[in-house]
């Protein structure tokens, strides 16, 4: 009618990019693993032969064997070197991904899970390129840092995996999600257990710029999937805003909100359950190389890559025991079973001194998850307590993060005595 007022403004519908065909995400997760799992080992190697040839160290393996000198003071400075760059590293992503991946992650609630995808393959393909030149033209070690940044600035590996899992969310149902999330772990595995075996035999034959170069061409091939295969699965993409405070607002509003059935509380302990496995993981990971090319281990590159393979076994054998034991358990209770196993793993590499207790530890601690201020405690904690306890327990950090696993497993306990089935309360099947 005219003279009317006009109503307010929407936001728009964002037209859809045109793709070359609508490609799953499977294909992007394990692109993105096998990349970066490949690189990881790797990295920490280099660093360890980068340190050592500038400090005139000539490795731990000597012509008998093994050698026994834990306490070769040379040694221990390239093990405190490798250490710290690593938390170098992982800081300088934290910094700029703190801010980031919340920005990011709602953004993409909005605008579809296309454009984050898309990011964060980039930012991956952004690091690899950084590393190829730092191994190629042998540039300082502070690049790596640099990469780092990048990646975190355009979402990094956890980006990548938050829009992975919320498009399987977006056309899955209620009754397939967690099995469905199970099989995208399952990917997760496969890659990491072939890029793990490839990448050390492939170090030991031709050394570390061949495995650079792959991981670089298998990002852009990623990125290209991202940008034309892959189908949207938000259903009404819309334009958002990217840089505004009203998705950490968000963020502060999911705990501080008032809610029923003390859903806030439970809410808090879970994610510091949550926090702590993860930092625990993390940390681990971090000096898992380090502590296995250091006496009295002394592995080579191969037996690095077929424990990485091990530890990532898990990832497919959770598929079929996680379905199996739904069927009799709540899902708090089978993750009190994978905490026990993780525990277990955990005080296994703490007293490790050869090579089969490596792999018995290996196969009893996996966990996949992603968080950014648990990335940083990780890193923190671990690399700075790991040369700190060189002179007394090599092991000390492993002992430690199976004691911090008991606090996620005493909490997921006690909170699912507390609301057994909440799920199954707040939305009651109808008759």
């Amino acid at each position: 009618m005219e003279g009317s007022a006009s109503p307010p403004d929407k936001p728009r519908a964002r037209p859809a990019a045109a793709v070359l065909c609508r490609g799953p995400v499977e294909p992007l997760v394990f692109l993105a693993n096998f990349a970066l799992v490949l690189q990881g080992p790797l990295t920490t190697q280099y660093l360890w032969h980068r340190f050592s040839a500038d400090l005139g160290y000539n490795g731990t393996r000597q012509r008998g064997g093994c050698s026994n000198r834990s306490a070769d003071p040379t040694m221990q400075e390239v093990e405190t070197l490798t250490s710290h760059w690593t938390l170098y590293m992982n800081v300088g992503g934290f910094l700029v991904g703190l801010f980031s991946s919340t920005l990011l992650g709602a953004w993409s609630d909005g605008v579809g899970r296309r454009p984050l995808l898309v990011l964060a393959s980039l930012g991956l393909l952004l690091q690899a390129l950084v590393s190829v030149f730092v191994v190629q033209l042998q540039l300082h070690v502070g690049y790596f840092v640099l990469g780092r940044i990048l990646c975190a600035l355009l979402g990094d590996f956890g980006g990548l995996l938050a829009a992975s899992f919320a498009s399987v969310a977006d056309v899955s149902s209620s009754r397939s999600r967690t099995f469905r999330m199970a099989l995208l772990e399952a990917s997760i595995g496969v890659a990491g257990m072939l890029a793990s075996l490839l990448g050390g035999h492939w170090l030991r034959a031709q050394g570390y710029a061949n495995p650079f170069w792959l991981a670089l061409a298998l990002l852009i091939a990623m990125t290209l999937y991202a940008a034309f295969c892959f189908g949207e699965t938000l259903k009404e993409p819309k334009s958002t805003r990217l840089f505004t405070f009203r998705h950490h607002r968000s963020i502060v509003q999911l705990y501080v909100a008032p809610a029923p059935q003390k859903s806030r509380k439970h809410l808090a302990l879970y994610s510091l359950a949550i926090f702590v496995v993860i930092t625990v993981h993390f940390g681990a990971q971090d000096i898992l190389t380090l502590y296995e090319l250091s006496t009295p281990l002394c592995w080579d590159s191969k037996l690095i890559g077929y424990g990485s393979a091990a530890q990532h076994l898990p990832y497919l054998t959770s598929l079929l025991v996680l379905k199996l034991l739904q069927h009799c358990l709540a899902d708090a209770w089978v993750a009190e079973i994978g905490l026990a196993f993780n525990i277990l793993g955990m005080v296994v590499f703490a007293f490790a001194t050869i090579t089969p207790l490596m792999f018995t530890g290996a196969l009893f601690s996996a966990v996949a998850c992603v968080n950014n201020l648990a990335m940083l405690t990780a890193s923190g904690i671990f690399n700075s307590l790991y040369p700190a306890t060189l002179n007394f327990m090599k092991g000390f950090p492993f002992l430690l993060g199976a004691g911090l696993l008991l606090i996620p497993a005493v909490l997921i306990g006690m909170l699912e005595k507390a609301v057994p089935h909440p799920e199954f309360q707040q939305f009651p099947q109808s008759p």
